[in-house]
């Protein structure tokens, strides 16, 4: 595959990594953009690629496009507005990465289909280390085919890959996961909040909890920024709260409720309101912890 045109939308902390990645590969990253141009003329500088300003250029520069934007209102305007990744789209290929409602990707699995090109999801559970060094969790749903056609490359980028189903349920999944790391997140919050307000050794309580049934990957990543107020940010609040969101929307659609991801919902949605959206979601400790300036 190292033979085809990449392209990149969206350059942000997972994007311009991955491209780098690639790039570092061996792969002939063709053409990025960003609705930052300085972000994209840098970037291109930095690999050998090509920036260009607007979406229908990198359609026809690339045969490949990957993009990574953050929601379904961004998702929206690349592919349906004005410039588009669509025109003159015959024969292209469109790697989806972004967390997005699942109705978003069936839309573009058929529009792509009415325009002669391909879409497929590959939702990542996993951060911008991961997406520099090519070993992203990555989860993929559309047609098995095109999945299978595309494989070398997504390996290439992951070290571990999973074939979800048809468009949406990547997805679905991606969202349940960020649902229950998000209610994880709160929790350890919580308990060492509560742990700092009992005068207890948070890392002695650390250490006990990744012993017995409070473990968790979030005590391994987050634990230690929480306790020293780093939130340099890797997953940010504002889409921890997106991504929530689009969980409890799934779970309304069928009857469920879901009272714990909707208290961890509300807590991210404060820190937004707040202005602490772009901190890291370890910042939600910042909410528990007594004589903190938000505790």
């Amino acid at each position: 595959m190292k033979d085809k045109k990449i392209g990149f939308v969206g350059l942000g902390r997972m994007g311009g990594n991955m491209a780098r990645c690639l790039k570092d590969k061996g792969y002939n990253v063709a053409s990025v953009f960003d609705i930052q141009k300085s972000v994209a003329d840098e970037l291109a500088a930095e690999i050998g690629s090509t920036a260009y300003s607007a979406l229908a250029e990198v359609t026809a520069n690339s045969d490949i496009i990957l993009t990574v934007v953050t929601n379904d209102k961004a998702m929206d305007a690349i592919f349906f507005g004005e410039d588009n990744l669509f025109t003159e789209a015959k024969g292209r290929v469109f790697i989806n990465c972004a967390t997005l409602s699942p109705d978003v990707h069936r839309k573009l699995e058929a529009a792509a289909e009415e325009v002669g090109a391909e879409c497929m999801e590959a939702c990542m559970a996993s951060s911008i280390p991961q997406a520099r060094n090519g070993e992203l969790f990555l989860m993929i749903g559309g047609s098995e085919a095109l999945f299978n056609a595309n494989k070398p490359l997504l390996d290439d980028l992951s070290k571990a890959l999973h074939y979800v189903g048809p468009a949406g349920k990547a997805a679905e999944v991606k969202a349940l996961v960020n649902m229950v790391m998000n209610i994880n997140t709160a929790a350890l919050a919580e308990g060492l909040g509560i742990g700092d307000a009992l005068g207890l050794d948070l890392k002695m309580l650390c250490d006990i909890f990744s012993q017995t049934g409070a473990n968790s990957r979030v005590l391994e990543t987050d634990s230690e920024d929480m306790l020293n107020r780093d939130h340099e940010c890797y997953f940010s609040a504002d889409h921890a709260a997106k991504d929530s969101g689009i969980a409890i929307a799934l779970a309304e659609s069928k009857g469920i409720k879901t009272p714990l991801a909707k208290a961890t919902y509300d807590q991210y949605n404060k820190m937004i309101k707040l202005g602490l959206g772009e901190l890291d979601k370890s910042g939600i400790a910042e909410l528990t912890f007594p004589g903190r300036t938000l505790g």
